[in-house]
């Protein structure tokens, strides 16, 4: 990984590093997405999803900044991608979406905690004024983290198999508790 990028610690104390995607990283995004699991799969995407075709890694790494940004996380000494978190605005920044996945055997490190508030934060500067999610309604772990950061939990509208996942942003982009805790 030879891109500038932002240390982070987990709530756990687990380390690791977070830049943005670039075009170079398609070879890395794609094999990252072979070390996710299927369920994972399809909760990222919302649909079966066995591979993640060469269209979907392009827009993760080829992105428009003006309106979207996809953070790439990798282990502390850049080795290894770890997860991924896009973040994609509407032209008006009313609304931000925020999508996380996480490799299967760095899970329980609290990584898509940290990558959901550094999204948050990174959101908030943009001027976002909600930030959201659309979950499915058995991805329990993702529902826990963002009720424990202060999303509000909704039934998605026409969609029973579905959350909608919301927070306003504040001046910090989280709440004044969490964003306490992830400066100590």
């Amino acid at each position: 990984m030879n891109h500038p990028s932002l240390p982070l610690t987990s709530r756990t104390g687990f380390r690791f590093r977070v830049r943005t995607a670039l075009p170079v990283d398609d070879g890395t995004v794609a094999d990252f997405f072979t070390h996710v699991t299927r369920k994972d799969l399809r909760f990222r995407f919302l649909s079966a999803v066995n591979t993640v075709a060469t269209a979907q890694i392009t827009a993760l790494t080829h992105v428009d900044h003006r309106w979207s940004e996809n953070f790439l996380a990798f282990t502390h000494d850049g080795s290894m991608m770890i997860a991924t978190a896009m973040l994609a605005c509407d032209p008006t920044f009313e609304h931000g979406e925020v999508a996380i996945v996480v490799r299967q055997d760095f899970k329980r490190n609290g990584v898509g905690w940290e990558l959901l508030a550094h999204v948050a934060r990174f959101a908030d500067l943009k001027g976002v004024g909600i930030l959201q999610a659309i979950e499915s309604c058995d991805n329990h772990d993702a529902l826990e983290v963002e009720r424990d950061m202060g999303f509000t939990v909704e039934p998605y509208p026409g969609d029973t198999t579905l959350m909608l996942v919301t927070r306003k942003l504040d001046r910090d982009g989280l709440p004044a508790a969490l964003v306490a805790e992830a400066v100590a």
